[in-house]
């Protein structure tokens, strides 16, 4: 995939609104090992935009395992439904974290569906956000 070009007020503009921190795992780019990428909330290969709307910042875990994707499939009932949008849903609304601080869990569909399809609680996540919590660094504040 090639790098998105993006004028640097823009990408400073989505890094501000966005908290500078990934929009689905809430991952702050001060812990990260690599620069949080912008992402495309609606996929360009399923009609989405470069339009400044379209774009939210992403953990490169969570980029990837979101891929091309719009949909999941909440566990709960089996319905296929909406992604979570980090632009335009609050994270708190559709997630909580667990006792512990390490696990994202879904409240809503969106969320189930949204941790499943983008794999939020991968094995590498959860070891790192273990570390972070011993460090007094996790879960954020939202």
């Amino acid at each position: 995939m090639t790098a998105l070009r993006i004028p640097e007020e823009i990408s400073a503009r989505i890094r501000a609104t966005a908290g500078n921190r990934c929009g689905y795992c809430l991952t702050y780019q001060r812990y990260a090992m690599q620069v949080l990428e912008i992402e495309h909330i609606i996929p360009k290969a399923k009609g989405g935009t470069n339009d400044e709307d379209n774009l939210w910042l992403a953990c490169r875990l969570c980029n990837n395992a979101k891929g091309t994707k719009t949909h999941g499939v909440d566990p709960l009932t089996g319905r296929r439904v909406k992604l979570f949008n980090p632009r335009g849903q609050q994270w708190q609304r559709h997630f909580f974290w667990s006792d512990d601080g390490t696990r994202v869990n879904g409240r809503t569909a969106c969320g189930r569906a949204t941790v499943g399809g983008l794999n939020l609680n991968n094995e590498i996540a959860l070891v790192v956000r273990r570390n972070w919590v011993s460090a007094g660094w996790h879960p954020p504040t939202i």
